[in-house]
């Protein structure tokens, strides 16, 4: 998800008697409280709003710029769903389909988790948090004509929480939304104090209830529980205008469109049409990128990065190469293991992993040195713990002291270093001495259950032949300490189905971290999500003290005490050994060809330089590049 955001202010007895009054089926009081409070124009969780009410339009846009041309942008695998309600539980979904609807509130990208309105014009909600009423734009309208109503909004929401896997867990604490004024939807939490609440239910993308509960042109009862690849009815700047399954799927731009004019909507969405390209795997995406059959991508590889970008017409400059900071995000990539299986229960035999993994040489050999190691799970921004732990964050792990490893308070968490052969050799005897420790041994030169005499293997799954590279230099050190170890690559549809399953060994995974953590960390470490289908918890994390400190970081009363939870959790977390850290490089690599614009400067929170969200056609710059294939 794509926020800075969290602290608590609780005051009101009746706020927060409120939910133990739902519970005993009293009514709530939050709609009569509603009608004293003002309304406001913005939400920020640290209430710090930059653009006051009535704006014009932010600061990081050109307020009248082209609206025209076609922006044509790659997708990988395929895809046989329009639906998002079911996305991730079902089908693949097609690329893009965010640009149809629109939602309550939109995020400013030169802010820090500070939302303004888009369907709601105005919201509201009282000191503790424990409710949030969103006011709609009369102007509001679907597609067909009809306006956007608080029952499209009750309806989007229950449908989301039901089918969704993310929004089970994002919106757990949302016990209801109900309709209380003609332009009036207003959601009831669980409990006061978790601030965020407000923003990420303005986060909600509101469906229409009438589309959904008519009948098809075939006359078919429309199933929001399943794939579907009619075209939806939305809201947004853009609607489905064509696709081929597994080829491509094409958007335009709804010229007519409600919000063209709103505040937050001026100088963004100025293509006439969105088209997303589909193909097999990044290596035959950029042999279609030379080509010119697309316009824009983001290079993972910083071995192709170096290597297959000498070609004539980046040469001729009419493609450009550009590389925008990532200063909206922390991450951790790694090979992730699903301890869920038995042979990966033991923290000793995932560590052997690490110490077995030669990140210098990979880096050396086929990354031409450009990556530096990921030692957090939010590498790259604040919130990334390094050194002993201190202050506020000592004492919140204190709280969680009997339940993590001792490590977690003596030692700095480093990986181990590899580069030459005496410290390979090294590392390899530690990861021995670690196999042994946990129950493994060495027999006729392969590891086996000392007890069992079971051979230990391990699969490593993927998606994309690309990771055969950097999998090929692990392999031997793996296979030197008596591991049986392969490799799978599959298509996009079995990879989405396996992990769906959990089935596989290791995975690589990515969970990438707004500067606002708040309720998704359930979801990517939570106990509750270790085993609820389409969760971001790959490996399966069962650990109190991991759900003691997500609480703590919800719930977070001030931003030094958000950051200082984050770091706690990520001490717990890394000392765990639940994934081998891969790599980062800090910066978003893009190519495009050169027949667009952009307001500069560009957003500082934005990814890959909010391409083409801010970005319009250059008849210009593409004349002098020349026509498309």
């Amino acid at each position: 998800m794509r926020f800075s955001r969290r602290s608590i202010i609780r005051s009101g007895l009746v706020a927060a008697a409120a939910p133990a009054l739902d519970r005993i089926g009293l009514p709530l009081a939050a709609p009569a409280i509603a009608q004293s409070l003002e309304w406001r124009h913005a939400f920020s969780v640290f209430n710090e709003i930059k653009y006051p009410p009535g704006f014009k339009h932010f600061d990081y846009v050109n307020s009248n710029p082209p609206r025209a041309g076609v922006v044509r942008l790659p997708a990988y695998g395929t895809f046989d769903n329009f639906n998002i309600a079911v996305a991730g539980l079902k089908g693949s979904a097609a690329r893009g389909l965010g640009v149809l609807f629109d939602t309550l509130l939109v995020e400013s990208l030169d802010e820090v988790s500070t939302s303004y309105g888009q369907l709601a014009e105005a919201l509201k909600y009282p000191a503790d948090y424990a409710w949030a009423s969103y006011r709609l734009n009369a102007n509001a309208r679907w597609h067909d004509g009809k306006p956007v109503t608080p029952q499209d909004v009750i309806f989007s929401f229950e449908v989301l929480k039901n089918q969704s896997p993310m929004h089970v867990f994002y919106y757990q604490h949302v016990l209801k939304a109900e309709k209380t004024g003609e332009r009036e939807v207003t959601f009831t939490f669980d409990a006061p104090g978790n601030r965020e609440l407000p923003g990420i239910v303005g986060q909600l993308p509101v469906l229409p209830k009438h589309w959904w509960e008519a009948t098809d042109v075939e006359g078919k009862k429309r199933d929001i529980t399943a794939t579907s690849l009619e075209p939806p009815l939305g809201c947004g700047a853009y609607r489905v205008k064509s696709f081929e399954v597994g080829r491509r799927a094409v958007y335009e731009r709804v010229k007519d469109h409600w919000g063209r004019d709103l505040n937050v909507n001026i100088g963004r969405d100025n293509f006439d049409e969105i088209r997303y390209e589909y193909f097999r795997d990044m290596t035959v995406a950029h042999e279609a990128f030379k080509g010119d059959q697309f316009d824009f991508q983001v290079e993972a590889s910083a071995n192709r990065w170096a290597t297959v970008y000498d070609f004539p017409a980046v040469n001729e400059k009419r493609v450009l190469r550009e590389e925008f900071p990532r200063d909206n995000m922390g991450m951790m990539q790694g090979y992730a293991f699903n301890i869920r299986r038995d042979k990966f229960k033991d923290p000793r035999v995932r560590r052997a992993f690490n110490y077995a993994y030669d990140f210098e040489e990979v880096n050396k050999q086929i990354s031409f040195g450009q990556y530096k190691r990921i030692n957090s799970y939010f590498e790259g921004c604040e919130l990334a713990s390094s050194g002993l732990a201190s202050g506020l964050e000592l004492e919140i792990l204190e709280t969680v002291r009997d339940k993590v490893p001792p490590e977690v308070f003596t030692t700095e968490y480093r990986n181990p270093v590899n580069g030459s052969p005496e410290n390979v050799r090294n590392n390899l005897r530690e990861a021995i001495r670690l196999l042994r420790e946990a129950g493994y041994e060495v027999r006729n030169q392969r590891l086996v259950n000392a007890r069992t005499g079971a051979p230990f293997t391990c699969e490593f799954l993927a998606d994309d032949p690309a990771h055969e590279r950097g999998f090929l230099f692990y392999k031997p050190a793996l296979e030197r300490l008596g591991i049986n170890v392969s490799l799978r690559v599959v298509d996009d549809a079995q990879y989405q189905n396996r992990l769906r399953t959990w089935d596989y060994d290791v995975m690589i995974a990515v969970w990438s971290q707004s500067l606002s953590p708040g309720n998704e960390q359930r979801d990517y470490f939570g106990s509750e999500a270790a085993d609820r289908i389409g969760s971001g918890n790959y490996v399966g994390i069962k650990n109190p003290a991991v759900d003691a400190l997500i609480e703590r970081i919800i719930y977070a009363k001030s931003r030094a005490e958000l950051v200082a939870a984050c770091k706690a959790m990520d001490r717990v977390l890394l000392w765990n050994h639940y994934v081998v850290p891969q790599f980062t490089y800090g910066k978003d690599r893009t190519a495009r060809w050169d027949r667009f614009s952009h307001h500069d400067p560009l957003p500082k929170y934005a990814s890959a330089g909010a391409f083409p969200t801010l970005w319009w056609w250059d008849a210009e710059k593409a004349a002098k590049t020349g026509a498309r294939r």
